[in-house]
């Protein structure tokens, strides 16, 4: 069997040719071993829908657009629906002055091929009329609707290409005994998507105790005064509700490890976040931002997808991919310092007390009685 890329190179330069019966033809024994669950397979049969829609036939395409209607990818569904959309819409007949035919002239052929004037004269190329010194007019800038028009349109750009719905996820170390999180999810829509709807739903069921505000593009809440493991648990909560309502499996795996010296704790982080399966989730805009307590080290140097400013992360999430962050920082035993900073005054002013006493003072003494 041909590799994937070898189908799609052939099936497209037949489809682009306009040879669309070769093109069916070459798909309809391979188009099962691509399930229409995975990319190849829906790339596959959006390419043989419109092939079979390009000689008409309808039923057949319907057939592959029905399949493309079951998939759990939003955006699949979607484009199956206007697919359908189109191939139900009726058919509209053409004039018949649309139509320009071409009636054969037999006196024409019977003619000879020599011209009819013996003596022919040079015949001079066409002139034009030179228009390229004729003044247009004075040049007038652009009206006031057309700039803002223009502006309008410029403005409902920016958020689809920036991403349709925006999650944002703030975990605050910086008090490890006590952390907060801080969930966020912003629609740029015109309205919230189903799947959001029915993930403030479930948030509201699972965490009823969490501080919560709903708005009509936006959704947030917050988890205060959570120690490790239960932080841990609450993104494991989270990352699963969201997986579950977008119809694919996605994996969370953090690690922890703590390591105690004298005056401080050291502590590594490992945060694996699997987004394979989120093949066509390109609207979704992922961002994990992580606050330490103090400065932070990456074990990676300058990774692409993360940013770094002091005790602050900001990891950007890529869906389709594999997500890693490693990183480590210092927790400083805060009370024990201070205990040891007072008992060094307290000594310091002991023995300073004591090498002066040893000392003495340059004032005569009293004699004894």
């Amino acid at each position: 069997m041909d590799s994937y890329k070898q189908v799609v190179e052939a099936a497209e330069f037949a489809l682009v040719k306009g040879e669309y019966n070769f093109c069916i033809e070459y798909l309809y024994p391979i188009i099962d071993s691509y399930p229409p669950s995975s990319k190849e397979g829906v790339n596959l049969r959006n390419i043989l829908i419109t092939a079979l829609s390009g000689i008409n036939k309808k039923e057949e395409a319907k057939k592959y657009c029905k399949e493309l209607l079951k998939s759990h990818d939003f955006k699949v569904r979607e484009n199956a629906k206007y697919l359908m959309e189109i191939i139900d819409s009726p058919e509209i007949k053409k004039p018949e002055n649309w139509n320009i035919t071409l009636e054969r002239n037999l006196n024409l052929e019977k003619t000879s091929l020599t011209p009819l004037n013996p003596n022919p004269k040079k015949t001079k190329g066409k002139k034009f009329i030179d228009i390229s010194n004729i003044p247009t007019g004075e040049t007038k800038p652009f009206q006031k609707g057309f700039i803002l028009i223009i502006s309008l349109l410029l403005l409902l750009l920016i958020p689809l290409l920036s991403g349709c719905v925006k999650i944002q996820n703030t975990l605050d170390l910086s008090e490890i005994e006590s952390i907060n999180n801080n969930f966020e999810i912003e629609s740029k829509y015109i309205k919230k998507l189903p799947w959001q709807i029915n993930f403030e739903k479930q948030i509201q069921e699972i965490f009823p105790e969490a501080k919560i505000s709903k708005g009509e593009l936006d959704f947030s809440f917050k988890n205060k005064n959570l120690s490790i493991k239960t932080a841990q648990e609450t993104l494991y909560k989270i990352q699963k509700t969201a997986g579950e309502l977008l119809g694919e499996s996605t994996e969370l795996k953090i690690n922890t490890f703590e390591k105690n010296f004298f005056l401080f704790k050291k502590y590594n982080y490992e945060i694996n976040l699997d987004l394979q399966n989120l093949l066509n989730a390109d609207d979704l805009e992922i961002t994990f931002n992580i606050i330490n307590p103090n400065r932070v080290i990456l074990r990676e140097k300058n990774p692409p997808n993360i940013e770094v400013s002091k005790n602050f992360i900001k990891w950007k999430l890529i869906p389709g991919k594999k997500n890693g962050l490693e990183f480590s920082f210092l927790n400083w035993n805060k009370l024990l310092i201070g205990f040891l900073f007072i008992l060094i005054i307290i000594l310091l002013a002991y023995f300073v007390r004591f090498y002066r006493y040893q000392i003495g003072s340059e004032f005569p003494e009293l004699p004894p009685i």
